[in-house]
């Protein structure tokens, strides 16, 4: 082959992936502990166009991924069923999560040794059990030397995924990364996520735009995913136009919603609103309720729901039990939102919560009208 048509090969192939990377995200998360209430199958991925095994962590000596029998099953498992129920849904498998902690990430990112163990790593999980790309979930860089070694990690990993794609002849793997709902975030010190090497290196950020209120503030009911703040700056679209304002490329932000929602006990049944003082949590597991558990516990309670206009969220409330969360109404206006904002799409956390798959429904249907 003449270097001519080499090079119109490679142009045509580069923009091929360039056309296929730039379709809207329509994610979901699938948690691994829920194999046995909720398999792989039971996910509807007529509504997806992108579903997150999660979590594998890597050991936190060698920085690498040590896969035992049981889990090497789970994964071929979940990417056979995925891709011959719906041919062109992709998978990829979320790395860290929420109980996985901030310093294993701080380590692994701090030295070009450790960082070069664990993108190796990775990526030959990614090939050996059939995904399509990677997402790293660290929760959160706490400075902003994790911040900017997160960024020289994307630098590297895009660069190894890239050689590895040219020395095999495969499609690159996907990159992904789940943040913060906002650029910016105070810890010890405020720190700022790399926004010019998220924009070089990763195909998507996947922006967790819910938990502005939970069990950690258990004075006072809140709301879960607010898409407006009236009183402040705690909301998604704050937490959106954060980030454009920070110059992400904007189909490069997907949306975060919850398929869960937060609970408190109220002080007194008769104060029930947004704010309403609270002693404690609610009913649920931690605070916390799926969305299907929500909707039998209206039914089952009878509650009070509301749907918060200023907010665009829901809440509910049976005696002293007080509920936040998303709905059909407030995930059609989120969709409707992030569509007229230009941003990339949206995810859920997690699709178990959808049981009867009304919201997936919805927010797809309303994506694609």
């Amino acid at each position: 082959m003449n270097f001519l048509k080499s090079s119109t090969l490679i142009f045509f192939v580069i923009s091929s992936l360039t056309i296929c990377r730039s379709q809207i995200i329509k994610g979901g998360y699938w948690p691994s502990w829920a194999q046995d209430s909720f398999p792989p199958d039971n996910i509807n991925t007529a509504y997806f166009t992108h579903v997150f095994y999660a979590f594998l962590s890597p050991d936190p000596s060698t920085f690498k991924f040590q896969i035992d029998a049981t889990t090497a099953s789970a994964l071929n498992s979940f990417n056979t069923i995925l891709h011959q129920k719906n041919p062109p849904v992709k998978t990829l498998f979320s790395v860290g999560g929420g109980s996985a902690g901030s310093q294993l990430f701080s380590n692994m990112a701090s030295s070009p040794d450790s960082r070069a163990s664990f993108i190796g790593s990775a990526i030959q999980v990614a090939r050996r059990y059939k995904f399509d790309g990677i997402d790293l979930d660290w929760e959160f860089p706490e400075t902003q030397t994790d911040m900017d070694n997160f960024g020289i990690l994307l630098d590297e990993w895009r660069a190894a995924v890239n050689e590895e794609a040219k020395s095999t002849g495969k499609t690159p793997l996907l990159l992904s990364a789940a943040t913060n709902y906002k650029p910016e975030m105070t810890f010890d010190e405020v720190c700022t996520y790399p926004v010019e090497s998220i924009n070089n290196n990763l195909d998507w950020i996947n922006a967790m735009c819910y938990d502005y209120h939970g069990s950690w503030d258990v004075g006072a009911t809140g709301t879960l995913a607010a898409l407006y703040d009236p009183n402040g700056d705690v909301s998604t679209s704050d937490g959106l136009h954060s980030w454009i304002d920070a110059g992400i490329q904007k189909k490069k932000l997907i949306m975060g919603l919850p398929l869960y929602g937060r609970t408190w006990k109220l002080k007194n049944p008769a104060v029930h609103g947004i704010g309403a003082p609270a002693v404690g949590l609610g009913p649920g597991n931690d605070g916390a309720m799926l969305y299907s558990e929500v909707q039998t516990f209206n039914a089952k309670n009878k509650a009070t729901v509301v749907f918060d206009k200023p907010t665009v969220s829901y809440y509910s409330f049976s005696g002293t039990s007080w509920i936040g969360y998303d709905d059909v109404a407030s995930v059609k206006q989120k969709i409707q939102y992030a569509k007229s904002n230009g941003i990339g799409g949206y995810f859920f956390w997690t699709v178990v919560g959808d049981q009867n798959w009304k919201i997936s429904q919805q927010a797809s249907g309303t994506w694609n009208n």
